[in-house]
Protein backbone atom coordinates (compact mmCIF):
# COMPACT_ATOMS: atom_id res chain seq x y z
CA UNK A 1 0.00 0.00 0.00
CA UNK A 2 1.55 3.66 -1.21
CA UNK A 3 0.85 6.56 0.91
CA UNK A 4 1.44 10.21 0.17
CA UNK A 5 2.46 11.60 3.38
CA UNK A 6 1.85 15.58 4.11
CA UNK A 7 2.88 17.60 6.54
CA UNK A 8 1.59 21.81 6.10
CA UNK A 9 2.45 23.10 9.40
CA UNK A 10 6.14 21.84 9.49
CA UNK A 11 7.92 19.05 7.59
CA UNK A 12 9.18 15.98 8.60
CA UNK A 13 12.44 16.70 7.63
CA UNK A 14 12.78 20.48 9.10
CA UNK A 15 15.93 20.94 10.79
CA UNK A 16 14.58 22.48 13.89
CA UNK A 17 13.40 19.87 16.71
CA UNK A 18 9.99 20.18 17.96
CA UNK A 19 7.21 18.12 18.99
CA UNK A 20 5.73 18.55 15.59
CA UNK A 21 8.10 17.46 13.20
CA UNK A 22 8.46 14.69 16.18
CA UNK A 23 5.29 13.50 16.01
CA UNK A 24 4.75 14.11 11.98
CA UNK A 25 7.66 11.55 11.77
CA UNK A 26 6.24 9.53 14.40
CA UNK A 27 2.81 9.01 12.26
CA UNK A 28 5.31 8.30 9.66
CA UNK A 29 6.72 5.40 11.17
CA UNK A 30 3.28 4.13 12.11
CA UNK A 31 1.94 3.70 8.79
CA UNK A 32 5.58 1.74 7.74
CA UNK A 33 4.75 -0.35 10.39
CA UNK A 34 1.50 -1.00 9.10
CA UNK A 35 2.56 -1.95 5.80
CA UNK A 36 2.24 0.88 3.90
CA UNK A 37 5.13 2.73 2.05
CA UNK A 38 5.38 6.12 2.53
CA UNK A 39 6.08 8.86 0.62
CA UNK A 40 6.78 12.48 1.34
CA UNK A 41 4.71 14.25 -1.06
CA UNK A 42 5.75 17.55 -0.68
CA UNK A 43 7.66 20.35 1.44
CA UNK A 44 5.55 23.43 1.11
CA UNK A 45 4.53 24.85 4.70
CA UNK A 46 1.58 26.52 4.62
CA UNK A 47 2.22 27.92 8.37
CA UNK A 48 1.08 31.91 8.64
CA UNK A 49 2.30 32.82 11.96
CA UNK A 50 1.02 36.24 12.05
CA UNK A 51 -2.91 36.26 10.50
CA UNK A 52 -1.48 38.46 7.57
CA UNK A 53 -4.45 37.94 4.55
CA UNK A 54 -1.95 38.87 2.10
CA UNK A 55 0.50 35.72 3.02
CA UNK A 56 -3.13 33.38 3.30
CA UNK A 57 -3.79 34.87 -0.52
CA UNK A 58 -0.49 33.84 -1.67
CA UNK A 59 0.02 30.66 0.55
CA UNK A 60 -3.29 29.57 -1.40
CA UNK A 61 -2.23 29.91 -4.61
CA UNK A 62 1.17 28.45 -4.33
CA UNK A 63 -0.45 25.34 -2.13
CA UNK A 64 -2.80 24.52 -5.10
CA UNK A 65 -0.15 25.09 -7.86
CA UNK A 66 1.29 22.45 -5.62
CA UNK A 67 -1.02 20.15 -5.92
CA UNK A 68 -1.75 20.10 -9.44
CA UNK A 69 1.68 19.75 -10.06
CA UNK A 70 1.03 16.64 -7.31
CA UNK A 71 -1.60 15.61 -9.91
CA UNK A 72 -0.07 15.97 -13.24
CA UNK A 73 2.94 14.29 -11.99
CA UNK A 74 1.35 10.99 -11.52
CA UNK A 75 -0.97 10.58 -14.17
CA UNK A 76 1.95 11.06 -16.11
CA UNK A 77 2.81 7.78 -14.36
CA UNK A 78 0.78 4.82 -14.20
CA UNK A 79 -1.38 4.05 -12.07
CA UNK A 80 0.02 1.04 -10.12
CA UNK A 81 2.40 4.18 -9.11
CA UNK A 82 -0.20 6.14 -7.52
CA UNK A 83 -0.95 6.25 -3.57
CA UNK A 84 -3.73 4.03 -2.25
CA UNK A 85 -4.08 6.86 0.15
CA UNK A 86 -3.45 10.83 0.87
CA UNK A 87 -2.07 11.00 5.00
CA UNK A 88 -2.20 14.83 6.27
CA UNK A 89 -0.41 15.52 9.67
CA UNK A 90 -1.69 18.96 11.95
CA UNK A 91 -3.96 20.58 10.45
CA UNK A 92 -6.06 24.05 11.38
CA UNK A 93 -6.44 27.65 11.13
CA UNK A 94 -2.47 28.63 10.93
CA UNK A 95 -1.59 25.64 8.68
CA UNK A 96 -4.77 25.00 6.58
CA UNK A 97 -4.14 21.99 4.25
CA UNK A 98 -4.24 23.39 0.49
CA UNK A 99 -2.72 20.28 -0.99
CA UNK A 100 -4.47 16.97 0.48
CA UNK A 101 -8.31 17.73 -0.67
CA UNK A 102 -7.46 18.34 -4.11
CA UNK A 103 -4.83 15.61 -4.74
CA UNK A 104 -7.32 12.83 -2.76
CA UNK A 105 -10.06 14.14 -4.74
CA UNK A 106 -8.77 14.24 -8.53
CA UNK A 107 -7.22 10.86 -7.89
CA UNK A 108 -10.15 9.06 -5.90
CA UNK A 109 -8.14 8.07 -2.97
CA UNK A 110 -8.82 8.27 0.31
CA UNK A 111 -7.99 10.90 2.66
CA UNK A 112 -7.06 11.19 6.40
CA UNK A 113 -5.44 13.81 8.63
CA UNK A 114 -4.57 13.63 11.90
CA UNK A 115 -4.22 16.10 14.79
CA UNK A 116 -6.76 18.15 13.26
CA UNK A 117 -8.26 21.11 15.45
CA UNK A 118 -11.17 23.76 14.59
CA UNK A 119 -11.71 26.90 16.71
CA UNK A 120 -14.92 28.37 15.59
CA UNK A 121 -13.82 31.25 16.57
CA UNK A 122 -10.91 31.90 14.12
CA UNK A 123 -14.36 32.42 11.57
CA UNK A 124 -13.98 35.99 11.29
CA UNK A 125 -10.61 36.60 12.36
CA UNK A 126 -7.26 37.06 11.52
CA UNK A 127 -6.89 33.69 9.44
CA UNK A 128 -10.20 33.42 8.31
CA UNK A 129 -8.47 31.95 4.57
CA UNK A 130 -7.30 29.16 6.85
CA UNK A 131 -9.83 28.76 8.45
CA UNK A 132 -12.32 28.25 5.69
CA UNK A 133 -9.71 25.90 4.35
CA UNK A 134 -9.40 24.12 7.11
CA UNK A 135 -13.08 23.31 8.10
CA UNK A 136 -12.96 21.96 3.93
CA UNK A 137 -10.60 20.11 4.60
CA UNK A 138 -11.77 18.49 7.81
CA UNK A 139 -15.32 18.15 6.34
CA UNK A 140 -13.86 16.31 3.27
CA UNK A 141 -11.67 13.65 4.92
CA UNK A 142 -12.52 10.09 4.89
CA UNK A 143 -10.88 9.83 8.63
CA UNK A 144 -10.13 12.88 10.91
CA UNK A 145 -7.92 11.06 13.72
CA UNK A 146 -7.77 13.75 16.82
CA UNK A 147 -5.12 13.55 19.20
CA UNK A 148 -6.66 14.95 22.29
CA UNK A 149 -10.94 14.56 23.50
CA UNK A 150 -10.75 18.21 23.43
CA UNK A 151 -10.15 18.75 20.40
CA UNK A 152 -12.70 16.12 18.90
CA UNK A 153 -15.59 17.84 21.00
CA UNK A 154 -14.91 20.94 18.26
CA UNK A 155 -14.58 18.62 15.07
CA UNK A 156 -17.73 17.01 15.80
CA UNK A 157 -19.07 19.74 14.18
CA UNK A 158 -17.66 19.29 10.52
CA UNK A 159 -18.11 15.29 10.20
CA UNK A 160 -20.85 14.31 8.46
CA UNK A 161 -20.31 10.81 9.91
CA UNK A 162 -19.28 10.62 13.24
CA UNK A 163 -17.43 7.15 12.70
CA UNK A 164 -14.96 9.66 10.61
CA UNK A 165 -13.94 11.07 13.92
CA UNK A 166 -11.46 9.03 15.97
CA UNK A 167 -9.55 9.63 19.06
CA UNK A 168 -6.50 9.01 17.91
CA UNK A 169 -4.39 9.51 21.51
CA UNK A 170 -0.25 10.47 20.80
CA UNK A 171 2.00 7.26 20.88
CA UNK A 172 5.89 6.96 21.30
CA UNK A 173 8.85 5.22 20.12
CA UNK A 174 10.31 2.52 21.88
CA UNK A 175 12.80 3.44 24.62
CA UNK A 176 16.11 3.83 23.44
CA UNK A 177 19.29 2.82 25.78
CA UNK A 178 19.92 5.04 28.09
CA UNK A 179 23.36 6.38 28.47
CA UNK A 180 25.14 8.33 30.76
CA UNK A 181 25.48 8.25 35.00
CA UNK A 182 22.42 9.99 36.17
CA UNK A 183 23.78 9.71 39.68
CA UNK A 184 27.11 11.53 38.21
CA UNK A 185 24.80 14.26 36.74
CA UNK A 186 22.81 15.05 39.71
CA UNK A 187 26.31 15.40 41.88
CA UNK A 188 27.80 17.80 39.06
CA UNK A 189 24.60 19.81 39.07
CA UNK A 190 24.69 20.12 43.15
CA UNK A 191 22.01 17.59 43.71
CA UNK A 192 22.34 14.81 46.78
CA UNK A 193 21.77 10.85 46.34
CA UNK A 194 20.06 10.52 49.63
CA UNK A 195 16.76 12.60 48.49
CA UNK A 196 13.93 11.80 46.14
CA UNK A 197 14.07 13.52 43.17
CA UNK A 198 11.36 15.47 41.40
CA UNK A 199 12.09 15.97 37.75
CA UNK A 200 10.73 18.43 35.07
CA UNK A 201 12.00 18.46 31.39
CA UNK A 202 10.86 21.69 29.75
CA UNK A 203 12.67 24.61 27.26
CA UNK A 204 13.56 27.45 29.38
CA UNK A 205 11.70 30.20 27.47
CA UNK A 206 8.58 32.54 28.20
CA UNK A 207 4.75 32.23 27.25
CA UNK A 208 3.46 28.61 28.60
CA UNK A 209 6.48 27.08 29.74
CA UNK A 210 7.78 30.35 32.03
CA UNK A 211 3.96 30.01 33.76
CA UNK A 212 4.24 26.59 34.30
CA UNK A 213 7.51 26.56 36.21
CA UNK A 214 6.10 29.77 37.87
CA UNK A 215 3.72 27.52 39.43
CA UNK A 216 6.26 24.76 39.99
CA UNK A 217 8.24 27.70 42.35
CA UNK A 218 5.22 28.01 43.97
CA UNK A 219 4.12 24.61 44.51
CA UNK A 220 7.69 23.43 45.93
CA UNK A 221 7.51 25.40 49.19
CA UNK A 222 4.18 23.50 49.96
CA UNK A 223 5.11 20.23 50.02
CA UNK A 224 6.99 20.04 52.84
CA UNK A 225 9.50 17.59 54.42
CA UNK A 226 13.44 17.73 53.42
CA UNK A 227 13.45 14.22 51.85
CA UNK A 228 13.13 15.68 48.50
CA UNK A 229 14.86 17.72 45.71
CA UNK A 230 13.79 18.72 41.99
CA UNK A 231 15.81 17.96 38.91
CA UNK A 232 14.88 20.65 36.16
CA UNK A 233 16.63 19.52 32.67
CA UNK A 234 16.16 22.51 29.29
CA UNK A 235 17.80 25.44 28.26
CA UNK A 236 16.80 28.09 26.68
CA UNK A 237 16.40 32.28 26.84
CA UNK A 238 14.75 32.95 30.01
CA UNK A 239 16.53 30.68 31.97
CA UNK A 240 18.02 33.32 34.25
CA UNK A 241 14.57 34.83 34.76
CA UNK A 242 13.51 31.22 35.68
CA UNK A 243 16.12 30.25 38.31
CA UNK A 244 14.81 33.98 39.81
CA UNK A 245 11.79 32.41 40.39
CA UNK A 246 13.35 29.48 42.14
CA UNK A 247 15.54 32.04 44.42
CA UNK A 248 16.29 30.72 48.20
CA UNK A 249 15.60 27.36 47.29
CA UNK A 250 18.78 26.90 45.89
CA UNK A 251 19.69 23.86 48.00
CA UNK A 252 16.61 21.98 46.99
CA UNK A 253 16.49 22.85 42.94
CA UNK A 254 19.16 21.80 40.70
CA UNK A 255 19.52 22.90 36.65
CA UNK A 256 20.91 20.20 34.89
CA UNK A 257 21.17 21.97 31.29
CA UNK A 258 20.29 20.57 28.30
CA UNK A 259 20.85 16.91 27.73
CA UNK A 260 21.02 14.08 25.35
CA UNK A 261 17.92 11.93 24.70
CA UNK A 262 19.78 8.78 25.78
CA UNK A 263 20.36 10.58 28.98
CA UNK A 264 17.52 12.05 29.47
CA UNK A 265 16.14 8.13 29.58
CA UNK A 266 18.26 7.63 32.06
CA UNK A 267 16.80 10.85 34.17
CA UNK A 268 13.73 8.99 33.60
CA UNK A 269 14.63 5.90 35.28
CA UNK A 270 16.52 7.51 37.90
CA UNK A 271 13.99 10.06 39.17
CA UNK A 272 11.10 9.14 41.18
CA UNK A 273 8.39 11.71 40.18
CA UNK A 274 7.96 13.37 36.80
CA UNK A 275 6.13 16.85 38.00
CA UNK A 276 4.82 19.56 35.53
CA UNK A 277 2.05 21.91 36.18
CA UNK A 278 1.42 22.07 32.06
CA UNK A 279 0.33 25.42 31.55
CA UNK A 280 -1.98 25.53 28.34
CA UNK A 281 0.69 22.02 27.46
CA UNK A 282 -1.45 20.79 24.42
CA UNK A 283 -0.72 17.35 26.24
CA UNK A 284 3.16 16.92 26.66
CA UNK A 285 5.09 13.90 25.07
CA UNK A 286 7.31 14.35 28.16
CA UNK A 287 4.83 12.61 30.33
CA UNK A 288 5.11 9.27 27.36
CA UNK A 289 8.48 9.65 28.07
CA UNK A 290 8.28 9.48 31.36
CA UNK A 291 5.67 6.61 31.73
CA UNK A 292 8.08 4.91 28.75
CA UNK A 293 10.43 4.33 31.94
CA UNK A 294 8.19 3.79 34.37
CA UNK A 295 8.20 7.60 36.20
CA UNK A 296 4.86 8.17 37.44
CA UNK A 297 3.64 11.96 36.58
CA UNK A 298 1.73 14.59 38.75
CA UNK A 299 0.58 16.92 36.65
CA UNK A 300 -2.39 19.02 36.26
CA UNK A 301 -5.77 18.39 34.59
CA UNK A 302 -5.19 20.76 31.72
CA UNK A 303 -5.89 20.14 27.43
CA UNK A 304 -4.92 17.01 26.41
CA UNK A 305 -2.91 16.12 29.37
CA UNK A 306 -5.41 13.24 30.57
CA UNK A 307 -4.52 11.54 27.11
CA UNK A 308 -1.02 11.33 28.14
CA UNK A 309 -1.14 10.24 31.54
CA UNK A 310 -3.60 7.68 32.68
CA UNK A 311 -4.68 9.44 36.16
CA UNK A 312 -4.94 6.80 39.00
CA UNK A 313 -2.54 4.61 37.01
CA UNK A 314 0.37 6.55 35.17
CA UNK A 315 -0.11 9.34 37.56
CA UNK A 316 -1.84 11.76 39.77
CA UNK A 317 -3.77 14.76 37.92
CA UNK A 318 -5.19 17.76 39.99
CA UNK A 319 -7.31 20.37 38.64
CA UNK A 320 -5.37 23.34 36.21
CA UNK A 321 -3.88 26.33 38.85
CA UNK A 322 -4.30 24.28 42.04
CA UNK A 323 -0.64 24.75 43.45
CA UNK A 324 -1.79 23.13 47.03
CA UNK A 325 -3.72 20.33 45.45
CA UNK A 326 -0.18 19.78 43.06
CA UNK A 327 1.46 20.23 46.12
CA UNK A 328 -0.41 17.51 48.24
CA UNK A 329 -0.13 14.86 45.61
CA UNK A 330 3.19 15.36 45.38
CA UNK A 331 3.38 15.14 48.47
CA UNK A 332 1.14 12.27 48.57
CA UNK A 333 3.41 10.42 46.37
CA UNK A 334 6.69 11.02 48.19
CA UNK A 335 4.86 9.14 51.38
CA UNK A 336 3.77 6.55 49.39
CA UNK A 337 6.21 3.94 48.21
CA UNK A 338 3.60 0.91 47.91
CA UNK A 339 1.56 3.72 45.49
CA UNK A 340 4.97 4.69 43.48
CA UNK A 341 5.37 0.79 42.41
CA UNK A 342 2.15 0.68 41.48
CA UNK A 343 2.20 3.23 39.76
CA UNK A 344 5.45 2.50 37.87
CA UNK A 345 3.92 -0.62 36.46
CA UNK A 346 0.78 0.57 35.52
CA UNK A 347 2.89 3.60 33.52
CA UNK A 348 4.90 1.23 31.38
CA UNK A 349 2.00 -1.49 31.08
CA UNK A 350 -0.39 1.96 29.86
CA UNK A 351 2.53 2.78 27.13
CA UNK A 352 3.03 -0.88 25.95
CA UNK A 353 -0.82 -1.13 25.61
CA UNK A 354 -2.23 1.73 24.37
CA UNK A 355 0.39 3.89 23.67
CA UNK A 356 3.28 2.54 21.55
CA UNK A 357 4.18 3.12 18.08
CA UNK A 358 3.47 -0.68 17.86
CA UNK A 359 -0.51 0.15 18.81
CA UNK A 360 -0.32 3.16 16.70
CA UNK A 361 0.19 0.93 13.57
CA UNK A 362 -2.33 -1.79 14.79
CA UNK A 363 -5.29 1.07 14.78
CA UNK A 364 -4.12 2.72 11.24
CA UNK A 365 -3.70 -1.13 9.86
CA UNK A 366 -6.76 -1.38 10.85
CA UNK A 367 -8.73 1.66 9.51
CA UNK A 368 -6.29 1.35 6.23
CA UNK A 369 -8.09 -1.85 5.57
CA UNK A 370 -11.17 -0.87 6.25
CA UNK A 371 -10.80 2.28 3.84
CA UNK A 372 -8.35 1.33 0.81
CA UNK A 373 -9.86 -0.72 -1.98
Amino acid sequence: MKTAFYAPMKSPNNPTPSGDRRMARLFMAALERAGAKVELISEFRSFDKAGDPTQQVRLKREGEAEAHRIVENYRNQPKEAWPDLFFTYHVYHKAPDWIGPLVAEALDIPYYIAEASHAPKQENGRWASGYKAAANAIKKATRVFHMTRLDGACLGQLVSDPKHLIHFPPFIETKPDGQGDAAAMVLDAGGRLDRMSLLSVGMLRGGDKFKSFAQLSKTLPLIGGDDWQLLIVGDGPKESEIRELFQGMESRVHFLGRRTEAELVSLYSFADLYVWPAVGEAFGMAFLEAARSGLPSIACRVRGVPDVVADGESGILVDPDDIAALASAIRQALDDQELREQMLKSAIDFVAKERSLQAAADRLSDYMKEDVK
